[in-house]
């Protein structure tokens, strides 16, 4: 029984299932192919698996309520998540092109989703690229001993510490200054930064190496960059658990804040996550799927990359915070030290008078005994749950609390140079979809020479992303990257997600989606795939999307600077972005989203175009035709 098309002309743009097996045969020897399963599963893992489920995910628990976050997350990984992947490796296994060409396929008019994934992985590499510079530098000063942010460094007359760092913290100092050199604001440039600008070309070239032939080469670098991550993980999680306080750390972690389920922020935030952590809409894992055999078992592979993905957020955040655990351990028995010091002098008692082991017990019995003697000592507030929940998102995670947690370590390099391999395979290995997500689209589009070997487009697309990211490596970069992440992997990702779950369920038809999975697949899909894509995926979506765009233009525009001239010490300060930077966010946010009604019109304008063209072109070969033959009739008589 033929199926009833929702859009006309569909059949002549995508092939009949017959037509569909003559052409992977003919493909075999033209379209790259997976050398085998394993290299298609460790890239997909590798794209999904990033920074984000290191850092960010671990942050998202400790403001959410731990163990509370895992339950919205869990549950929309497997009513939004574990939908769209599948969906994304269906329809590129089943069309086999890139992320325009698979639109294209289905409506000439949805081109536009197609080029707003292109964009957003352009604008995504651009700056995550960068923090692999990042990575780079933290990893090669990882060879000292000690390590260089473990200590103060000496001033010019050598007679004391940098007064900077001195009044701030050696991890501080050495990521804002020594590092970043960072500016008082967005508008202070500071101009290039040479060592970042080396260690950003550094990471660009070693990207091209490895992505120069597409999958025939990032294929083979999986093997490392995706498993490595899991190796160093582990190595990590036994080395916590031997440190005190990382059980404290573990079970902050995964106590629940029930409270937390009824704060809308909290799901809100879990379906932010679940998307972003799949990368998904960014195209990559459409291409990625294309080069799979047609009757590939796509639903099996997003179940268990899903299944892959969620474990290691969790997983990843119960390494990192085992090390939080006991950095909040050292930082308490410091501030416990400190106040035990203070009262023995105070009350002129012999040393070992008060232990820390009843130290909570001796301050009160003091309080209670001598209450302005204690209290006019000023003593430091000391509470093990204050330390464990000072949580810093992103790059304060990796470059501040983690490197001060490895500086309290024996065998300090070690473990640093360790940490910096795994987020440097973590991010070469998500650059490899984002890479993958621009170079297809750009051959897809004919924008450049199609004679021209794929080393050459990724050589382009790699040297106009380094070009444009110097950007980052200023005095200022650090803010323009906070801005680019904000605003370019948020809403846009959101509507190309619903656009696609849209266009495949409504556009290119549910009923035909099913037979071309029944084609591929061996069965139909179940009732769970029928209602996720259907109804609950899409709305889940467009929920997410609504309050997120709401949050985003309703809360006022800050962003945090590093504060040298503070009074007390240097510190992290809030302040307004200047005017300016609102055409900044809609270059970043708003022209991939517009991209899609855009192209949307264009390609009707064209149309139209087209067929007046082609009428008047008709209605002049008519006229040139009745000519001709009023001639030849003359002539005759």
């Amino acid at each position: 029984m033929k199926l009833k098309l929702k859009n006309p002309g569909l059949e002549d743009r995508i092939p009949s299932h017959t037509q569909l097996e003559k052409m992977e045969e003919v493909e075999a020897g033209d379209r790259p192919q997976w050398d085998n399963k394993a290299q298609y599963m460790l890239t997909c893992v590798g794209f999904c698996v990033g920074l984000g489920n290191v850092w960010r995910f671990p942050y998202l628990c400790q403001s959410h309520g731990g163990g509370a976050f895992m339950i919205p997350f869990l549950l929309l990984l497997v009513l939004e998540g574990i939908p769209l992947l599948h969906l994304e490796f269906a329809i590129g296994q089943r069309l086999r092109r890139g992320s325009i060409g698979v639109w294209r396929s289905i409506s000439p008019y949805l081109i536009g989703v197609g080029i707003a994934s292109m964009l957003c992985s352009f604008v995504v590499g651009m700056y995550y690229n960068t923090i692999m510079a990042w990575v780079m530098w933290y990893f090669f000063n990882s060879f000292q001993d000690p390590l260089p942010w473990s200590q103060c460094p000496l001033n010019d007359n050598r007679t004391g510490y940098v007064s900077e760092c001195a009044r701030s913290s050696p991890v501080d100092y050495f990521w804002y200054r020594e590092t970043l050199n960072i500016s008082s604001r967005i508008e202070d440039s500071g101009g290039l930064q040479w060592w970042m600008v080396l260690c950003l070309i550094g990471a660009w070239v070693l990207l091209w190496v490895c992505a120069i032939r597409g999958i025939e080469t990032t294929g083979k670098a999986v093997y490392i960059t995706s498993t490595l991550p899991y190796v160093v993980l582990t190595i990590f999680l036994i080395r916590g658990l031997t440190l005190k306080g990382s059980v404290d750390g573990i079970i902050y972690l995964f106590t629940p804040d029930v409270d937390e389920l009824m704060n809308p922020s909290t799901w809100l935030d879990a379906g932010a996550q679940v998307l972003f952590s799949f990368s998904l809409a960014f195209g990559g894992l459409i291409s990625f799927s294309s080069y799979n055999p047609v009757h590939n078992n796509c639903e099996k592979d997003a179940v268990i990359i899903s299944i892959i993905n969620g474990l290691t957020s969790v997983y990843s955040a119960t390494v990192i915070y085992s090390i939080i655990g006991f950095r909040a351990t050292e930082k308490y028995d410091v501030c416990v030290a400190g106040n035990i010091l203070a009262l023995l002098n105070a009350f002129d008692l012999p040393e070992g008078n008060i232990l820390d082991s009843n130290y909570t017990e001796a301050l009160q019995t003091l309080n209670s005994t001598a209450p302005e003697i204690v209290q006019g000592l000023n003593l430091t507030t000391c509470e093990l749950r204050t330390f464990l929940s000072e949580g810093v998102e992103g790059t304060g995670l990796a470059f501040i609390v983690f490197t001060e947690a490895i500086t309290k370590m024996p065998i300090a390099p070690l473990w640093s140079v360790l940490f910096f391999i795994m987020l440097f395979c973590l991010g070469l290995s998500t650059m490899f979809g984002n890479i993958e997500g621009c170079v297809v689209p750009l051959q897809d589009l004919n924008i450049l020479p199609r004679t021209w070997p794929k080393e050459v487009f990724t050589g382009v697309t790699c040297l106009i992303s380094c070009l444009i990211a110097l950007i980052f490596v200023q005095s200022s970069g650090n803010y323009w990257l906070a801005l680019f992440d904000g605003f370019a992997a948020s809403i846009p990702l959101l509507v190309i997600a619903f656009c696609e779950i849209f266009a495949v369920v409504y556009v290119y038809g549910i009923d035909r989606f099913n037979e071309d999975l029944k084609f591929m697949v061996g069965h139909k899909p179940n009732i769970f795939w029928q209602a996720t894509w259907r109804v609950l995926s899409p709305l889940i979506l467009l929920v997410i999307l609504v309050f997120y765009f709401v949050v985003t233009v309703s809360k006022k525009l800050t962003y945090i600077v590093w504060d040298p001239e503070a009074s007390v010490f240097p510190t992290l300060a809030q302040q307004t972005y200047p005017d300016w930077i609102s055409g900044i966010i809609f270059i970043l946010a708003g022209i991939p989203c517009l991209a899609i009604p855009g192209a949307a019109i264009f390609m009707a304008v064209y149309k139209r175009c087209c067929k007046k063209e082609q009428r008047y072109s008709d209605d002049r070969l008519s006229t040139i035709s009745d000519k001709v033959a009023m001639t030849v009739a003359t002539s005759s008589y």
